[in-house]
């Protein structure tokens, strides 16, 4: 058979378009191959009298042809795209086309041996119109998503499905995916973002993965995806703020199960570096064989203990170079350099003396927020009223 040359559009009955792509795969599978054979039993023959007609079993059909499917990553480049048009035209001619459009989006997501340098384009191009074409609606949607997603990561190419994830809380919802596969998909989210270089919402996919299992906290696999994402945390450095993970359950559970590493989360809460060198000195070589990098940790600690300062100087407003140096650990002469880093990544602001080697606090990040924080804020805002008042007393 010469190939599929203009499936574009597709015209012809489903008994004919059957053998044809029957056919069509067993010239790709090559000798040993028999799929025409196969389906022909099973197809309704076009010449029979009204009495003896029987119907086509579309569902047996499509069975087979879904299965030999695989051979199509095989298909020339110039015929692929329509070769595939054609098996999902004849897949939304079954009563559930849902059971077997899934195996198709997995063929996809597989190399296209024939086109190393295009197939991927091509790939994406036939999910990106099977996505679109299907109801809004359709669960079968997920399954088209979750491949498009699966060849974004194997690419680096993050970027092109970014502007589409807005949608995807109402997507969801749509679906009404169950916890499992909805955290099948943020695991693939967040590994697409990875690989495209986008740390930030790897990290925050990862997070809506994990609290897909808050319900089994105490699980394996909320062990294993709640340090996942704790070793984010703490290797990335944009990331300064805890709490979205001390909140969850299986972190908490880390407390049982994983004493040392809930240890190394709590001095990042609300410790200091002085406490970092204590437990690094208590604990060996923790750090390094747990694949962490050292200077990582010790670069954010150490901006968090700055802003921990500042937090601490409500009163005077203002903290000594030589406090600085102290608590960071660091010669005199590198403070300004991070107090700078500190206030780029947003953690304080205030302004530098050098003549009077002090930093005046303008504004501080609390690591943490609770009780003691809240009395602060209620006493400010009594000494704020008293000012009021007097004002206008005057």
């Amino acid at each position: 058979m010469p190939g599929i040359p203009k499936l574009s559009l597709v015209e012809g009955g489903f008994e004919e378009l059957s053998q044809e792509l029957a056919t069509y795969l067993d010239t790709l599978r090559g000798e040993g191959s028999n799929v025409a054979s196969e389906i022909a039993p099973l197809l309704a023959e076009p010449e029979q009298e009204e009495g003896e007609s029987k119907k086509t079993d579309k569902d047996a059909v499509l069975k087979k042809l879904v299965t030999a499917s695989s051979a199509l990553n095989s298909a020339p480049e110039r015929e692929l795209q329509a070769a595939y048009n054609l098996l999902i035209h004849l897949i939304g001619q079954a009563a559930d086309p849902d059971r077997y459009l899934p195996p198709v989006c997995r063929c996809l997501t597989n190399p296209i041996t024939s086109s190393p340098q295009n197939g991927t384009g091509i790939a994406l191009g036939i999910l990106g119109t099977l996505f679109n074409t299907l109801q809004p609606d359709d669960e079968t949607r997920f399954h088209v998503l979750l491949a498009i997603v699966e060849l974004l990561k194997r690419t680096g190419n993050y970027e092109h499905i970014r502007p589409q994830l807005k949608n995807l809380d109402a997507w969801l919802k749509e679906w009404e995916m169950d916890p499992n596969q909805e955290r099948q998909l943020f695991r693939s989210l967040s590994e697409a973002a990875s690989t495209g270089g986008e740390p930030e919402e790897s990290y925050m996919y990862l997070l809506k993965a994990v609290r897909t299992l808050q319900e089994e906290a105490s699980s394996p696999q909320a062990r294993d995806l709640s340090l996942n994402a704790l070793k984010t945390a703490l290797q990335s450095e944009k990331h300064f703020d805890f709490q979205d993970l001390t909140s969850l359950d299986s972190i908490q559970a880390l407390r049982k199960s994983d004493e040392t590493w809930s240890e190394l989360l709590e001095l990042f809460v609300d410790q200091t570096y002085e406490d970092l060198e204590d437990f690094k000195d208590g604990k060996g070589s923790f750090i390094t064989d747990q694949g962490l990098n050292e200077d990582v940790l010790d670069k954010k600690m150490r901006l968090l203990t700055l802003a921990t300062l500042a937090a601490q100087a409500s009163e005077t407003r203002t903290i000594s170079y030589s406090h600085i140096a102290k608590a960071l650990r660091i010669p005199a002469e590198d403070v300004e350099m991070w107090v700078i880093d500190c206030i780029r990544c947003g953690l304080v602001e205030g302004k530098l003396s050098q003549q009077r080697e002090e930093f005046l606090v303008h504004r501080s990040t609390h690591r943490t927020f609770g009780e003691k924080q809240w009395r602060e804020i209620a006493s400010r805002l009594e000494t704020w009223r008293a000012s009021l008042t007097n004002v206008l007393v005057v």
